[in-house]
Formats: C-alpha cells, sequence, structure tokens
C-alpha cells in the first residue's frame, strides 16, 4: 500500500500569457489505506487532478509522490495503480472471468495464479455465479463490480475511481456505495474517488478535498466540511438543501455572511418572522422555503410537526451554538 501526495500540483493548456490553468497549487496528502473523495461542481478540474495522478495528464508544475517515489514522469503502466472509470469498458465478447483475467494473463501472470485472483475478487464483489457470463447478460450495477473486480485483481497500490457510479440509476447508486464501503474494509487499499455528487462523498469518504474552479477548498472529513465548511462555497455545495447564507438577518455583522442550515432553525413563537413561501414533504421531513426580509430562507422540520401553507407567517430561531461567519467580500470563514 502507499499514501499519495500532491505538492504545488498546477496544470496549464497552452504555453506563455495566454496559457489556461485550470489547477492552481494543491497540496494535499492521502494517508495509506485511506479512502479520499475529491468532489466538486463540473469543470472543477476534480477528474484533471485524478488522471495527472494516474499519469494520463502530464502535470505543469509540483509534484506527485505514490508511496516514497516522485512519479511525474512515470507510464501509468508503471505507477502500480488500477483505475475504475465512469465507462465500464468491458470487452463484450469475452466472460466476465476472462475479462477480469485479462490485465493478468497480458502480464504473462501463471494462469493458477489468476484463478486464485479472479476467484477471490468474485467472492468479495458476489459474482462468482456469474464468471461464465457474457456483459450483455449483465445488468448496470454487475458490470460496474466487474469493472472494480477488473482493478482487485491487479493487486496494486492505489485505486483511482473516476465518477464510476455515473451511470447508475439511483437505487443501483446507494447499493453500490454500500459495496464500495465494503470492499475498502475488506483490501485497505489507497483509493481517490472523484464525483459531482456530495452525497456521494459524504458517505463514502473518510476525507474529502472540495475542488472549485481549480482550488482545493477545504480538505477534512465530511463532518468538518458539513459542521466547519472553509468558505461559502462549501456551505452551499455540502448539504441538501444547502445552508442559508444571510446578508440582512438580525444580528448580521457588516460585510459579513450569517450562515446557518436549514436544520438548525427551529420554529417557536420567538426568533425571526419569516413568510411562506412553498413546502415540500419528504417522506419523514418537510422543507419549507420562506423569505426574510425578502432573502430567501430554508428551514427543515420533521412530518407532522407543522404543515404552514403558502403565505403564513412563522417565527424561526437560529441555534446560537450552530451560526457560520463568512466574509462577504471572500467568501472565506471567520
Amino acid at each position: 500500500m502507499a499514501s499519495i501526495i500532491l505538492r504545488d500540483i498546477v496544470k496549464r493548456y497552452g504555453q506563455g500569457p495566454k496559457a489556461n490553468q485550470v489547477i492552481h497549487g494543491v497540496n494535499a496528502e492521502i494517508r495509506d489505506r485511506e479512502f479520499v473523495v475529491i468532489v466538486g461542481p463540473s469543470g472543477c478540474g476534480k477528474s484533471t487532478l485524478l488522471r495527472m495522478v494516474a499519469g494520463l495528464e502530464e502535470i505543469s508544475g509540483g509534484e506527485i509522490l505514490i508511496g516514497d517515489k516522485v512519479v511525474n514522469h512515470l507510464e501509468p503502466a508503471k505507477r502500480d495503480i488500477a483505475m475504475v472509470f465512469q465507462n465500464y469498458a468491458l470487452y463484450p465478447h469475452m466472460s466476465v472471468f476472462d475479462n477480469m483475467a485479462y490485465g493478468l494473463k497480458i502480464a504473462k501472470v501463471p494462469k493458477d495464479d489468476i484463478k486464485t485472483r479472479v476467484d477471490k475478487a468474485a467472492k468479495i464483489l458476489e459474482l462468482g455465479p456469474l464468471l461464465e457470463r457474457k456483459p450483455r447478460e449483465l445488468s448496470g450495477g454487475q458490470r460496474q463490480r466487474v469493472a472494480m473486480g477488473r482493478a482487485i485483481v491487479r493487486q496494486p497500490q492505489v485505486f483511482l475511481f473516476d465518477e464510476p457510479l455515473s451511470n447508475l440509476d439511483a437505487k443501483l447508486r446507494a447499493q453500490t456505495r454500500l459495496e464500495i464501503q465494503k470492499l475498502h474494509r475488506e483490501l485497505g487499499i489507497t483509493s481517490l474517488f472523484v464525483t459531482h455528487d456530495q452525497v456521494e462523498a459524504m458517505t463514502l469518504a473518510q476525507r474529502m478535498i472540495v475542488m472549485n474552479g481549480g482550488h482545493m477548498e477545504q480538505f477534512g472529513t465530511p463532518e468538518e466540511v458539513y459542521h466547519q465548511p472553509a468558505s461559502t462555497f462549501v456551505a452551499s455545495f455540502i448539504g441538501s438543501p444547502p445552508m442559508n447564507l444571510l446578508r440582512h438577518a438580525p444580528g448580521a455583522r457588516p460585510g459579513t455572511l450569517l450562515g446557518v442550515r436549514p436544520e438548525h432553525l427551529d420554529v417557536g413563537t420567538d426568533g425571526w418572522e419569516v413568510t411562506v413561501d412553498t413546502v415540500e414533504l419528504l417522506g419523514a421531513e418537510r422543507l419549507i422555503y420562506a423569505r426574510l426580509d425578502g432573502e430567501p430562507l430554508i428551514v427543515r422540520v420533521e412530518e407532522g410537526r407543522l404543515a404552514p401553507q403558502p403565505g403564513d407567517t412563522l417565527h424561526v430561531a437560529p441555534r446560537e451554538n450552530r451560526l457560520h461567519w463568512f466574509n462577504a467580500d471572500t467568501g472565506k470563514r471567520i
């Protein structure tokens, strides 16, 4: 196994003053056996960063270390990594067994070792009964497990996942997330996982890197990122619904934005007076979309507690120990 160290990583396309810089000095250390998720919106640089670790993109500045080795100029095949893509890229004419074994055959691994590795991976991924099937006979979730199995049998130092669940429906995504968590517990291989889905990031990550416009906005545990966001971007990107960010709330400081999560607003007889716009029922909870002095505000309440109607007036009180303050100009946490 191995750690991954990113030192002042920069990526530019083109040369000179017209060069387009897409990654701006990222520094991070992914510990040995750690599962780290890189999350952010489309175009933020998360896949570019992963592809530089894989050796599929050249870096323009900085150093990448896998273990204690600088790999800047190493070919992907020499980095001892295995990558799982959004596209399963299975050979349609080969069985599940042969798809998983193909890379080992090319590497001239002995047949007995190949069978042992494939059988072990198939057991972990519950693919045993499917080894003789062709990809067309499999569901999307099963094909993705075959792609993961193909990575497992290589016994790499590092797993790299590039949005591997994007092609699955919501139910399969949730199921496959559980399988990936189980896989990491059993194998303990250092992993970098890219996604634009903050739910995936929160549920899978031991720590997470939040990217925005090629910058690393925050690197921390899901709890740290959710409860102590480093910027208004993180506060609004992580969490569903996002954190309320208010400029004119009672008690707000000049030049400062007040942040409060929807679940940290209590409906009662005291507090801010808000006007209800609409209410969304989500099974065990309701989201109340309201306005506070013209600013939008979301309040999360348990289903059954109250059912206000559009136009109603409510009083909501923010929990004092759950308030966040951000610089209105820079967006950074104060």
